[in-house]
């Protein structure tokens, strides 16, 4: 069984068991949540797709930790004429637990 969910302005595929990053969401490390915004649902019953979210499906996750995701070096230049910026960037990010997948 696996579902479609968007967070963060993104679409996961998630299954039971499965650990994902996504954007910062503002929970406590430990907590549980709820995912409504479910797109697709796929189990033995047959696919259902939502026009846009399946009613009465939501993913349930634990929240593991938040973390920061790899730096971005920026590097802005123009050629001979001695303009040169440099600067990072880190995104932040949530790792969750995937628990149940209620259709």
């Amino acid at each position: 069984m696996f579902a479609i969910v968007r967070t963060g302005g993104k679409q996961y595929r998630v299954e039971p068991g499965q650990t994902i990053l996504v954007e910062r969401m503002p929970f406590e490390a430990g907590q549980q949540i709820e995912l409504d915004q479910v797109l697709l649902v796929s189990g033995a019953e047959g696919v259902r797709t939502g026009s846009p979210v399946v009613p009465g499906a939501r993913v349930r996750a634990t929240v593991l930790a938040h973390e920061r995701g790899p730096k971005i070096v920026v590097f802005k230049y123009k050629p001979k004429k001695r303009y040169r910026v440099r600067s990072g960037h880190r995104q932040e990010l949530t790792r969750l637990l995937i628990d149940t997948i209620e259709a």
